[in-house]
């Protein structure tokens, strides 16, 4: 089958380089891609939010299958636009991508549903935030309700450090419309673990359990990004623990999704919290996660075409995933000064080598520019390995970034330390 895969950042690069290793998959396009999504895909100058051009791209194409990465399509309803004209979608419509697209919506709903979740409250106004604030005391959790590319979250060890995140977002604008609402939370204290759903109707399909790592420097430090590296599985999601955040969180939000009439098909990405009692969601997002993709395409050994037009065609209760028995680890290279300023443009090299030395390169945020390649985001590499144990991978993938030639490159250096800590405590 031919499949056309919206966006152009590393979880489109895995999902893209996935696609092309099944053996369902004939062809797969990429709208907009970028230079490494292209070594796996046909690449097509449209846009992620461009929805027009997309509609018009996949009516020119006539593909098999759409596979909507990002969530900024998703919630603005690109898959209602196309399920309208009769194509089959991965990725929820408008309605069900609201559980992401507004924390407001997505806390409501998980209170109606009985989900548990942290304390909250919404506000609009900054003087009522302080006031909550100032009730609650910190630390504390301050997000915007919108979409922020994952960097709308700060976890305030002070309320003078709350105030000021809450005011910025609600008076000061800086997230623009994102925060318009601001979203105040008690800080939950645990582990956190990303635990991802195959949904189509109501069927749900567990994923292998994975980590993130969102804070930008090691030992989980400094500010939150949207991710500098992730691997699967996560032993802090045993059996039970898996168990219980599907039948406690997942199932229960899906239900309460139907009720409103927003069938959910696509990725239900559960951010939890796996505190003293029991996991407690952090947020809901609508897509894979990025850089948990990443791994997880790496360990899945099912057909991830077939998978993906089974959940489309409300055919998932027919598929059982197979995944590779060790750990896949990813470390996200970022542009030095990332999430805040940095520097666009500058030459990367060394990507074969790092290849070359047991890894799989994705690409996120890199373009060509007088045929040499650069950087043009903040997050610009995803360098994953396959190995039998945490620790292997971990130093695989290490040993791999010393060949890479990009002195504006950052990366944490301690990706997997839970796992491997584990592994070495054994």
């Amino acid at each position: 089958m031919k499949v056309l895969v919206v966006g152009g950042g590393g979880r489109e690069h895995a999902l893209c380089w996935k696609l092309k290793r099944s053996a369902s998959v004939a062809e797969v396009i990429c709208a907009p891609g970028n230079p490494g999504i292209a070594q796996d895909a046909r690449c097509v100058a449209v846009a992620a939010d461009d929805l027009d051009g997309l509609v018009t791209l996949a009516e020119a194409e006539q593909p098999d299958l759409v596979v909507v990465g990002p969530e900024v399509p998703l919630v603005a309803g690109l898959g209602n636009r196309l399920r309208e004209r009769g194509f089959a979608v991965f990725g929820p419509n408008r309605e069900a991508a609201q559980l992401e697209g507004s924390k407001s919506f997505s806390k409501r709903l998980m209170h109606q549903a009985g989900v548990p979740t942290a304390r909250f409250e919404v506000h609009v106004d900054p003087d009522e935030a302080e006031k909550t604030i100032r009730s609650w005391g910190a630390p504390i959790v301050v997000k915007a309700s919108g979409l922020a590319a994952g960097k709308g979250v700060i976890v305030a060890q002070s309320e003078q450090e709350a105030v000021a995140a809450a005011r910025d977002m609600l008076a000061g604008n800086s997230f623009g419309d994102a925060g318009s609402q601001v979203i105040i939370e008690e800080c939950l204290v645990g582990e956190e673990a990303s635990c991802l759903f195959l949904v189509s109707g109501d069927t749900i399909l567990p994923l292998a359990s994975s980590q993130d790592h969102k804070a930008l420097r090691d030992g989980d430090q400094g500010p939150n990004t949207g991710g500098m590296g992730a691997y699967s599985p996560a032993p802090c999601v045993t059996d039970a623990v898996a168990e219980q955040v599907l039948e406690t969180i997942a199932k229960p939000i899906i239900a309460a999704l139907n009720k409103k009439g927003a069938e959910f098909i696509g990725t239900l990405y559960a951010g939890v919290m796996l505190t003293e009692d029991g996991p407690k969601t952090l947020e809901f997002n609508v897509r894979f996660g990025d850089p948990e993709c990443q791994p997880l395409m790496c360990r899945l050994q099912s057909d991830l075409g077939e998978v993906l037009l089974a959940a489309a065609e409300k055919r998932l209760d027919e598929v059982e995933l197979a995944w590779h028995d060790g750990t896949a680890l990813c470390v996200v290279v970022s542009s030095e000064g990332y999430p805040n300023h940095f520097e666009k443009g500058q030459v990367i090299g060394g990507i074969d080598a790092v290849e070359a030395a047991g890894t799989t390169v994705f690409h996120a945020g890199t373009a060509l520019k007088d045929g040499q390649l650069v950087n043009s985001g903040g997050r610009v590499l995803g360098v994953t390995a396959v190995a039998e144990s945490a620790s292997a991978a971990q130093k695989q993938v290490y040993q791999a970034l010393e060949k890479l030639d990009w002195p504006g490159g950052f990366y944490r250096r301690d990706i997997g330390y839970r796992a491997v800590g584990r592994e070495e405590g054994a």
